[in-house]
């Protein structure tokens, strides 16, 4: 499953919790009574495997305070800048923290995402029959949008209309619903193309929902509103939040909605405890790390090592005021890759991929750039049970023995292992092979030069990036390529210059990364399957297509149990490690987190997410030491 399209999104310093709200697949229900006698059972809530843990009737979610005190302010950072406020486009910056300001059918709990446990919101009970060939969602009479007027079954009918037809990334998401359609008072039906996709019905759950009468009507221009539009004009939602102040490209506020129609309710329950939410957009990352020192907003995700290490050396930090804290990441797998675009010579031939993987010297750069913080990347999955190792056995190797003839064969008689460097000698044998790899390629070192024999063109590689900071890893490994007579060439261009040269498959190389979540399913076809290679706005930048990575895509989607889905995602692994697709780079298994020391949380937090802002509040004697009141 994908994260949900609404919370992509929201900026990196949510990111834990983003990755917790993940899209995912629909299959055994919680316990519940039914609501109706003709059909299949309404239910309250939904999970991948087992049960949830909430049942009917509950009152909150364990991880919350529901006494939490609503107050306060909390600043948070945008690295891109925005300009527009439109949440469904594809084109376009939309606003950090949009989010905040719709709601949807179902809530997931952020205690059970190793099962993906989601809870009816906007929708006060959903069902679905035994061969997943539709669901129906029956809407909650107290939703309301934040001019008081009902959410309504035209509202969820006309938004999946539209987003498929404004958004070509969503209509190929969502290409296997048919039809919706209003089938009550209450009541939308969503059909499907084919019966047996357990997780298309929780896909729609996470759909966003806007008002069809708002973008239908007249605009403060005066003009008529169009969604297939950019806009600036402030839009009507759902969600605990409003949108308050917005200077586009510098900073937006949200205000909490006093009298939201579901902040009884008990997914909502000690939740959005901040009287305002304030992002400021900073485009370069060293103003970013200096706006924090400076007290100029709350919350920071520390994605840098170096940053780690050495960054924080700053009276703040030593007095209290700031707090320096990791907390575990259990809740994503990760690929974080030098990503070569397939659809370019020579990065469509395995062996070259094979070479360059050869001379990425990860060891030495995790010594003398990365503190030591970081492991190195074996898996599509790295960091949970999803991912591959050793040979296959047991389910696994009868899901690879059922697709043998579209795969490798060595994926059968040969575990997948990074080349290991971090000294002269290995990466003196490793640079050999990658030269006779090169070699069989059809290529040869001229002088210094590595060229094509065919052509007698030289073998050069632009890598593109919007971050300065590459430059302490890219370059080691430019210099390791210009050993066997690879020239490779840093190219840094800003933010949306760098978007639109990924979108449009502008590139040699670069650095992308794959957030999973632990139910994989129907976005894998949107990161690796040849019908998305060619869209511009998929997912799968470096253009992959083959047959047997889409055979094992369908595996997953279509698994049964929990167990096959873990073996179906082990075959995937595994073959899409054994094609070297990428250079897989550097991971770590926990968020590092500085903060300014005026909020507090739960006592116990939930176990994949440390839910920063969602379920903390402003704790007012803290903010006295460390400076700011409200």
């Amino acid at each position: 499953m994908q994260k949900p399209f609404l919370r992509q999104i929201l900026p990196a310093t949510m990111l834990p919790l983003v990755l917790g709200l993940l899209v995912c697949a629909l299959a055994t229900l919680g316990p519940g009574r039914a609501l109706a006698q003709d059909g299949p059972q309404w239910r309250h809530a939904g999970a991948l495997t087992g049960e949830p843990a909430y049942p009917e009737g509950f009152t909150h979610f364990d991880y919350v305070n529901p006494d939490a005190p609503k107050t306060g302010t909390v600043r948070l950072s945008d690295p891109s800048g925005f300009d527009t406020l439109n949440p469904v486009l594809s084109r376009g910056n939309p606003a950090p923290g949009l989010g905040l300001m719709y709601d949807s059918l179902l809530e997931p709990a952020l205690d059970e995402m190793d099962i993906n446990a989601e809870y009816g919101l906007i929708a006060e009970a959903f069902r679905y029959p035994e061969d997943y060939a539709w669901v129906e969602y029956r809407l909650n009479p107290e939703a309301r949008w934040h001019d008081g007027t009902p959410i309504s079954v035209e509202d969820l009918v006309w938004t999946f209309n539209k987003l498929t037809e404004v958004n070509p990334s969503q209509a190929f998401y969502y290409r296997h619903v048919v039809e919706a359609q209003a089938v009550g008072e209450r009541t939308v039906r969503f059909t499907f193309d084919a019966p047996g996709n357990r997780e298309l019905p929780k896909i729609v759950g996470q759909m966003i929902i806007l008002p069809k009468h708002w973008w239908t009507d007249t605009g403060a221009n005066g003009e008529p509103r169009d969604i297939a539009s950019t806009t600036l004009e402030l839009p009507l939602g759902s969600g605990p939040y409003r949108l308050k102040a917005i200077e586009p490209g510098r900073f937006v506020v949200y205000e909490r909605v006093k009298d939201y129609w579901a902040k009884d309710h008990p997914t909502r329950i000690g939740t959005n405890n901040f009287d305002e939410v304030r992002y400021d957009s900073y485009r370069d990352q060293t103003v970013l790390l200096q706006a924090f020192k400076a007290d100029q907003y709350d919350f920071r995700m520390e994605n840098s090592a170096k940053n780690w290490a050495t960054g924080y050396d700053f009276p703040a930090v030593k007095d209290g005021r700031v707090v320096l804290e990791t907390f575990p990441d259990k809740a994503r797998g990760i690929m974080q890759a030098f990503v070569m675009n397939l659809r370019r010579e020579p990065f469509d031939d395995l062996r070259v991929r094979q070479a360059l993987n050869l001379v990425f010297d990860f060891e030495t750069a995790n010594k003398t750039v990365f503190f030591d913080q970081y492991k190195r990347i074996p898996s599509f999955f790295a960091g949970t049970e999803l991912a591959s190792s050793g040979l296959p056995e047991g389910q696994e190797l009868e899901i690879l023995e059922s697709v043998r003839d579209l795969v490798p064969e060595r994926v059968f008689t040969e575990p997948y292992e990074n080349a290991v460097n971090g000294d002269p000698a290995r990466l003196r044998d490793n640079m050999r092979q990658a030269v006779a790899l090169l070699k069989n390629a059809g290529y040869e070192l001229r002088g210094r030069q590595m060229v094509n024999v065919a052509t007698g063109e030289p073998f050069e590689v632009e890598f593109v990036d919007n971050d300065p900071n590459s430059e302490r890893y890219v370059l080691p490994y430019a210099r390791n390529l210009e050993r066997i007579g690879i020239k490779m060439t840093l190219r840094v261009v800003d933010t949306p210059q760098y978007v639109n040269r990924i979108r449009e498959r502008d590139f040699d190389m670069t650095t992308l990364g794959w957030a999973q979540s632990l139910s994989p399913g129907n976005e894998q076809r949107d990161f690796w399957g040849s019908e998305a290679a060619d869209r511009p706005q998929s997912r799968n930048y470096a253009g992959i297509k083959d047959p047997g990575v889409d055979a094992l895509i369908e595996k997953v989607i279509f698994a049964a149990d929990r167990d096959e889905l873990v073996a179906a995602t082990r075959a995937l692994d595994r073959v899409l490690m054994a094609h070297s697709y990428v250079v897989p780079q550097w991971y770590i298994d926990v968020d590092r987190t500085a903060r300014w020391n005026r909020f507090s949380h739960p006592e116990t937090l939930p176990e994949y997410s440390h839910g920063f802002p969602s379920i903390w509040w402003w704790d007012a004697e803290k903010a006295a030491k460390a400076g700011r009141q409200g």
